[in-house]
């Protein structure tokens, strides 16, 4: 799916955006991430709407946050969110307010979210480590089945999602029921033709490349071509179905393209949709923007659909 154009709405936020990144005092510490690191430390405690409990949970390493619907729960299955922000940021209220979203989107569904460990402290693989803990705390603990796990995931996140797949294939054992993956970054190297065809369009990481984007702070010396660092080079095969949202204007936007190509040569279902004019993880809008509010009612839509397979 692609759509003709962006809305008045979704231009002047692009815009603003854009403006404010290239901002010489502030621009920088957002497109490198040294703002997004200090993110949830800074930021005001998070009010839990009143329909929902949510439920701090103490790891070995890392903290999870389960988030629980009071009315018209959905106990049967549960999705399991992997936040954005490079490898470098924490969870932040966003991502608890994306909970909200998705347990909206999966009809009472409750969502377990996990602050894994960052780098340039915890490199690869720690995020990933904490991402199986998480997923074998969902099996062994609460007692879902693999079926009965859908993972969602923001950039990095996205990617953290696929990686994670590819992981529990290469271990032989069953993946979840599908992923939700909003501006993957799939691709550590860099090297889709968005890298170069949106450097001037991007209002996030445009115009350099000292970004989160080019950023070793997580791979480190790591070949950057592994699947579980940039999953586009993994093997999709039996992978479960995906929904993969993007912006055109992103640079990140051929990371997206060529994962749900290489997935559907290989058998996998997946919906890509690509939104015009829309920028990294647009559907931190929530239900601000028409194509956050679209996103959000698309994800709604492949819960469903997933569900009926």
């Amino acid at each position: 799916m692609r759509e003709n154009e962006a809305s008045i709405r979704g231009r002047v936020v692009r815009d603003l955006i854009a403006h404010t990144t290239n901002d010489l005092l502030i621009g920088k510490k957002i497109k490198n991430g040294e703002l997004r690191k200090q993110i949830g430390t800074a930021e005001p405690p998070w009010k839990c709407p009143e329909c929902f409990t949510m439920q701090t949970i103490e790891m070995e390493h890392f903290t999870m946050e389960l988030l629980e619907s009071k009315e018209n729960a959905n106990r049967d299955k549960i999705i399991l969110q992997l936040h954005g922000g490079g490898y470098v940021g924490k969870i932040h209220n966003t991502y608890r307010s994306f909970a909200v979203l998705y347990a909206e989107a999966g009809k009472g569904m409750d969502v377990l979210s996990i602050d894994y460990r960052v780098a340039p402290e915890n490199p690869f693989p720690a995020a990933l480590e904490d991402a199986i803990t998480a997923f074998d705390w969902l099996r062994e603990v609460k007692g879902f089945t693999e079926d009965e796990i859908y993972l969602g995931g923001d950039s990095a996140g996205g990617g953290l999602c696929m990686a994670l797949c590819h992981y529990l294939k290469d271990h032989g054992r069953k993946l979840p029921r599908g992923i939700v993956a909003m501006s993957p970054w799939t691709d550590m190297t860099a090297s889709g033709p968005s890298y170069d065809d949106n450097y001037e369009k991007d209002p996030l990481f445009g115009k350099t490349r000292d970004s989160l984007i080019y950023s070793t702070d997580y791979r480190q010396d790591h070949d950057p071509k592994n699947p579980y660092l940039s999953p586009l080079f993994g093997d999709f095969t039996g992978f479960p179905p995906m929904l993969i949202q993007v912006g055109t204007y992103e640079m990140l936007l051929s990371d997206s393209q060529q994962a749900a190509a290489r997935a559907k040569e290989q058998g996998v279902h997946v919906r890509l949709s690509e939104y015009e004019g829309m920028f990294h993880v647009f559907q931190m809008a929530m239900m601000h923007l028409p194509e956050s509010k679209r996103a959000w009612q698309e994800v709604e839509h492949f819960f469903t659909v997933v569900d009926s397979m």
